[in-house]
């Protein structure tokens, strides 16, 4: 069953976009509570990989990688809004948030390495089923979210490694 919301009209589907960043961008601006601390202090003592970047690269990596989240769900939302066919999707991608929020927490909050890397593996997983529940409503909802992928697998490489060097 779909539920017609009274901002489902096409001229209002602007707000949603706005609301899906909206969404997004509070989800990383909670975990940047977390990392902003951190990465002077705590981050920058850590042994790391040759191949980590510098730090820099995160903040506009990350806000591109939540921008394209958010244009993702709001793909899916404007084909198939909060009906039945995008439940998976809904349930899939507001876990994904949840824990990409999360591994801010244990990563660079509780400074758990070995938690977080076992976290980022679920935040994996529940990034792949966000794009193959997605792909299902619109291909380029999953499309959007493959850098997402990439960045992560990369991002879990690099907490591995900090956490056996560390």
């Amino acid at each position: 069953m779909k539920i017609n919301w009274p901002w489902a009209r096409p001229k209002d589907n602007y707000l949603m976009l706005l609301a899906s960043i909206v969404l997004a961008q509070v989800a990383g601006g909670i975990g940047s509570l977390f990392t902003f601390s951190a990465i002077p202090t705590w981050y920058a003592s850590l042994t790391k990989p040759a191949f980590s970047p510098p730090n820099w690269v995160f903040g506009p990596v990350w806000t591109l990688l939540y921008i394209l989240m958010a244009i993702s769900a709001y793909l899916v939302w404007r084909r198939a809004q909060f009906g039945k066919k995008s439940l998976p999707f809904w349930h899939v991608y507001s876990t994904q948030l949840a824990l990409n929020t999360l591994w801010s927490i244990l990563f660079f909050g509780f400074k758990f390495t070995g938690l977080a890397f076992i976290e980022i593996l679920a935040l994996w997983y529940f990034i792949f089923r966000s794009i193959q529940t997605g792909q299902k409503i619109d291909k380029w909802s999953a499309y959007l979210l493959y850098p997402y992928l990439a960045w992560v697998s990369f991002a879990s490489l690099l907490n591995l490694a900090i956490w056996l060097l560390n």
